[in-house]
């Protein structure tokens, strides 16, 4: 579903230890010759500190607790 050189935006319901959109964001950028350009978050579990997982990446959430 991917082509080379778009730009892409992976969008999840909840960031909680980063652990899945770590190996989504890892599976995506070592095997597609896409941009990854940010992950966004429906709600992030701050007190998890799921962003260290995710290190490098624009992350956007719209609610956090």
């Amino acid at each position: 579903a991917f082509q080379p050189g778009q730009n892409i935006i992976l969008i999840d319901d909840v960031l909680a230890t980063g652990g899945t959109m770590a190996a989504t964001t890892s599976l995506i950028q070592n095997n597609f010759k896409v941009n990854l350009v940010e992950v966004a978050f429906i709600l992030e579990l701050d007190f998890l500190n799921g962003r260290e997982k995710l290190k490098g990446l624009p992350i956007h959430s719209m609610l956090n607790f």
